[in-house]
């Protein structure tokens, strides 16, 4: 086990009311093994908010919403689902089971949600794809950013760090994105990505691999302003 791929290492449990989820993993991506499981033995149903006759709830039996938290007109939620409190669920957003969402957290329009888990006050706010992946703490997906989480050879993903490649055994994983890391506008996020606690990853890029805490990701050429 790297020391460099530990929980700790990316997310603050702290204030998260699922952390019996990440009890025992070695690794953040084990959580999304164990997701399915965990949302079947919660006691779900319990939505606190009132729901507009134009959102959509399939299974509402398996979906539990908190209180403050605003579910827009054209949303569809698919459980089994978990929202937290005092989050926002936008028109057009598309969750399609198997996520669990935290507080204040924000799914924007256009943006698609499926087997993920998000922190308290991550956001994917703007046209995004987050499958079979993790956002921290105040994780924030520019517009159009998308998590791919399938290999196009469809073999076991791996992460790599520091040249050496670990196998996940998973052939669906996307992006493990630290605390505080912001990802800027129309980044594709190749599977198996992982970037640390407060990275900045400039727009327009392709992603891959494993960036550390704090780490910038840059365009390899820089605009020419004359």
């Amino acid at each position: 086990m790297s020391a460099m791929l530990t929980l700790a290492q990316f997310f603050s449990l702290e204030g998260y009311l699922h952390t019996a989820l990440f009890d025992g993993c070695e690794y953040p991506w084990q959580a999304l093994i164990r997701l399915h499981e965990y949302l079947k033995a919660q006691k779900l149903g319990k939505i606190q908010v009132e729901i507009p006759a134009s959102a959509h709830l399939i299974n509402p039996s398996l979906i539990s919403i908190g209180p403050g938290t605003v579910v827009e007109p054209g949303a569809f939620i698919q459980g089994p689902c978990i929202i937290g409190s005092s989050s926002v669920i936008r028109h057009g957003a598309y969750i399609r089971g198997d996520v669990l969402i935290g507080d204040e957290c924000v799914v924007g329009h256009d943006t698609e949600v499926k087997h993920s888990i998000f922190f308290n006050r991550a956001s994917a706010a703007h046209f995004n794809y987050v499958g079979d992946s993790i956002l921290g703490n105040g994780a924030n997906l520019g517009a159009g950013v998308k998590c791919a989480n399938l290999r196009l050879d469809h073999q076991p993903i791996h992460v790599l760090i520091n040249n050496e490649k670990i196998n996940t055994q998973l052939s669906k994983l996307g992006a493990i994105v630290g605390d505080g890391a912001q990802v800027g506008c129309n980044c594709v996020i190749n599977p198996g990505t992982v970037l640390g606690r407060h990275s900045f990853c400039f727009p327009c890029l392709n992603i891959y691999g494993f960036v550390p805490e704090n780490g910038k990701v840059k365009p390899a050429m820089k605009n020419i302003v004359e």
